[in-house]
């Protein structure tokens, strides 16, 4: 089912655009004030924006250029305005359409899934999905190397993702330090095996909620760790 979040300050117009959508089988969510529905949309998975631009706190403008720096996710852009200025405006930074208010709910809906479905041939016929992997909150995307944690991105450094990421694609396998070393350093463990210890140190601190009861990495006294699903 796709996802699609609409920003928009107008409650009754977001209602009703969100009721359309769900009738066509759309998962939708809604925020009415800019700020939040800029972070929503940056830190988590949607197929599709539907953006006012006169938002408060930040303008619909300002939040399209910055989803376009980092997603190529079909964005949807509505407005009262309708001089062409906001038109050319708002497709330079972006903008994949526009439409102006008032406009009848189902040709929303059709443009929707005509943008949707663009995008999928799109990514079917050149662009290769990231490498993701996805449990209890926790979303490891290898491709771009980041990771968020509950929609909140947090910042690893090299040795950290990757200790992180192996522990991961092989859940409630248990692997001594020595083990760990060797995979993530590429050595013996002649070397100073303490570090593996200062890593999962650090890593909890940025993935668990209560770094003394971890829930994701445990430690197995007198083996080793392991990533618990």
């Amino acid at each position: 089912m796709s996802r699609i979040l609409i920003i928009e300050d107008e409650e009754s117009i977001a209602e009703l655009e969100k009721d359309y959508l769900e009738l066509s089988d759309f998962d939708v969510s809604i925020e009415n004030r800019g700020d939040i529905g800029l972070e929503k949309a940056l830190n988590e998975d949607f197929d599709l924006f539907i953006l006012d631009l006169m938002l408060p706190e930040v303008d619909g403008f300002e939040i399209c250029r910055q989803i376009r720096e980092k997603k190529n996710t079909p964005i949807l852009m509505v407005s009262a305005k309708r001089d062409d200025i906001d038109k050319i405006r708002g497709l330079g930074l972006g903008a994949d359409d526009y439409m102006t208010k008032p406009f009848s709910p189902s040709e929303m809906v059709a443009r929707v899934k005509a943008h949707l479905a663009r995008y999928d041939r799109l990514i079917g016929s050149g662009m290769p999905k990231n490498d993701v992997i996805e449990m209890r909150g926790i979303k490891i995307d290898k491709t771009a190397r980041r990771v968020w944690v509950n929609g909140e991105e947090k910042g690893f450094t090299t040795k950290e993702f990757d200790l992180l990421t192996f522990l991961a694609e092989h859940p409630n396998h248990v692997y001594t330090k020595e083990e760990l070393f060797r995979e993530i350093w590429n050595m013996e463990s002649i070397g100073d095996i303490a570090t593996v210890t200062v890593h999962i140190k650090k890593i909890r601190e940025k993935i668990e909620y209560n770094t003394s009861k971890p829930q994701y990495i445990e430690t197995i006294w007198g083996v080793g760790y392991r990533f618990k699903v």
